[in-house]
């Protein structure tokens, strides 16, 4: 069927062909109910979701840089995922007569909003916070013979949205590297995919940047038929595709092999919709009713035990000992926090001042044993050293205060190993932490000029010479002599020599003045710096725990309420709860065998 058959995609999956399906599932749903297999049930949701729609599920898996996004724009005929880019964000692409792009985001609030943005310029729209998936429509062919397309992000490991994508497709494209024979990894990665969604079509992409591609899809067809994996293995280059699609040139566009993966698509997965789609939610239905009936027989096995009721009882009083004990261990973990906070500031507060005035100490007791005028620069060189390694001395004292806190608010939960995630309060560079302290202040009066000099000498020699000039004027000698000139050097030199201890005394006071200054400063700036910083980390510490207390609390409840229920249930209705035990096990068989004659049909 052709984009121009209709507004809306095709109908691949018969609704009679599904109805069979449909209702054994729903009679599993109840039986996970009845067992409380919450888990179970989830997957039994999302598979009765992918049988009652009407479309192909096609999801498009691999590693990162093998050109996934790439090859979904060619199969689609347009740009829906953004290739180059380190978004990881789930695509979504199906049929619509007009191009349209909807974002779905999660605000802070875990509401979720749709935004219609421009199909033909997506990108930019995709880096808004909080997009958590982006759906398309396009006339595609592909699309209007009743698949919906899905890019899976990244890489597949453990990353539960991808394998998420894969449980609701009803058929995978893994793509590979041509360039690269499939690693054990990805062996395993397969058999795992096939699993979940037994239709898989491996697919060697960039062939036309490797010339021996044949040969590694012969080596891995041989590495999957030993690993048991009949999967078809197609190369293709959706690099070339595109640029024939540019230029128009057909032949160019048969050698990119895109063409005959659509083909195989539509012969081997869209005209197969229903086998495929039994096929899987089969084997969805197997796998499901193994764990429904280790389950049902393990607790009726259980309950046949005439101990077990003596079991259910004493899990009952354990459940609601270790409740209450709970609730007693972390009431107070809250006081300890807050407490241990305002004693951890409080002491590294007094730390810091501790070891600044230990250095005014020392800087004073330097400053008195010499003219602190001589070598002032130097001298604040050596200080501003000491400054930051005292600096950085505190706050790694901070930090390792700081574990100690977390411990000791930890010991307050049970003992499950937690590890809170601290700030790291030492300082890369204290120097960054002092970059608004004024630096040392100079000293104003280290230098006395020539002009000063010989005005205080000039001073004091007058006064000798005019107090001996006048003495010895009484004998009749005149006012200048040799005496009174003599007094004159000799208390001239005298003012000077007063005059340079006096100046000496005064850049000693003034140079003490300039270091308490300074470390007032200090104080200041790294003081309101070192209170942010543990108050980020009371932040953190409060969040984690309040997260840890939350998660206990709910835990014990949970355990209490369970155990609770057990007794309820089962100590006084065991023969009950036994007799539907047995009746839903053999319902489950005739449910596993109904399945399997649908696959054989």
């Amino acid at each position: 069927m052709s984009a121009a058959a209709g507004l809306k995609a095709a109908t691949v999956k018969h609704p009679d062909a599904m109805a069979p399906l449909i209702r054994i599932l729903d009679e599993l749903r109840e039986t996970a109910r009845f067992a409380g297999r919450d888990d179970l049930g989830s997957r039994l949701n999302m598979v009765h979701a992918r049988v009652t729609d009407p479309r192909v599920r096609l999801a498009v898996v691999g590693e990162p840089k093998n050109g996934m996004s790439t090859l979904v724009n060619s199969l689609v005929g347009a740009s829906v995922s953004a290739t180059n880019s380190d978004l990881s964000v789930p695509v979504i692409v199906e049929y619509g007569p007009e191009p349209t792009a909807t974002l779905v985001r999660q605000t802070e609030s875990g509401r979720t909003e749709r935004h219609s943005v421009d199909p033909l310029d997506p990108g930019p729209a995709l880096a808004t916070q909080g997009v958590v998936r982006a759906e398309f429509t396009h006339p595609s062919p592909l699309l209007a013979d009743g698949v919906v397309v899905m890019d899976a992000p990244g890489a597949l490991g453990d990353n539960r949205t991808t394998w998420s994508m894969i449980a609701a497709a009803d058929a995978v494209l893994y793509i590979g590297d041509a360039g690269a024979e499939l690693t054990m990894e990805q062996i395993a990665q397969l058999q795992r995919i096939q699993q979940i969604c037994p239709t898989v079509v491996c697919v060697l992409n960039k062939i036309d940047l490797h010339p021996n591609w044949s040969h590694i899809q012969q080596r891995n067809r041989e590495l999957l038929d030993v690993a048991g994996l009949g999967f078809a293995v197609a190369p293709v280059s959706a690099a070339l595709h595109r640029q024939a699609g540019l230029s128009g040139d057909h032949q160019r566009d048969i050698e990119s092999g895109v063409p005959q993966l659509i083909d195989h698509l539509r012969d081997y997965v869209i005209t197969r919709a229903d086998a495929v789609a039994l096929e899987a939610a089969v084997q969805d239905i197997r796998l499901v009713g193994d764990h429904l009936a280790v389950t049902l027989r393990t607790e009726s096995e259980a309950l046949r035990d005439t101990r077990r009721r003596a079991e259910l009882t004493g899990q009952l009083v354990r459940a609601r000992d270790e409740a209450d004990q709970l609730r007693q261990r972390t009431a107070n973990w809250q006081v300890a926090l807050v407490d241990g906070s305002t004693e951890l500031m409080a002491d590294i507060e007094h730390d810091l001042r501790h070891r600044l005035r230990s250095l005014i100490r020392d800087a004073e007791a330097e400053i008195a044993k010499s003219d602190p005028a001589r070598r002032w620069r130097d001298f604040g060189d050596d200080l501003d050293t000491r400054i930051c390694q005292a600096v950085e001395e505190n706050f790694a004292v901070a930090h390792y205060r700081s574990m100690e806190l977390s411990e000791q608010v930890a010991a307050k939960f049970p003992a499950d190993n937690h590890t809170a995630p601290l700030l790291d309060l030492r300082l890369a560079d204290p120097e960054e932490v002092l970059r608004h302290v004024q630096p040392l202040e100079p000293l104003e009066s280290a230098k006395a000029g020539v002009t000063q000099q010989f005005l205080t000498g000039l001073r004091g020699s007058y006064g000798g010479i005019l107090m001996v000039g006048l003495a010895t004027s009484l004998l009749g000698m005149s006012l200048v002599n040799w005496y009174s000139a003599g007094a004159g050097v000799l208390l001239g030199v005298n003012a000077l020599w007063d005059d340079r201890k006096n100046r000496k005394l005064r850049r000693r006071a003034e140079a003490k003045v300039a270091v308490a200054r300074l470390m007032d400063d200090v104080i200041f700036q790294v003081g309101k710096e070192s209170r942010n910083r543990l108050r980020g980390m009371q932040r953190v510490l409060r969040d984690y725990f309040t997260d840890i207390a939350t998660e206990a609390s709910r835990r014990a409840d949970e355990a209490l309420r369970v155990a609770e229920e057990a007794y309820g249930k089962y100590g006084d209705r065991r023969e009950e709860r036994i007799a539907d035990l047995d009746a839903r096990l053999r319902k489950l068989r005739v449910l596993r065998a109904e399945a399997d004659g649908l696959v054989a049909e």
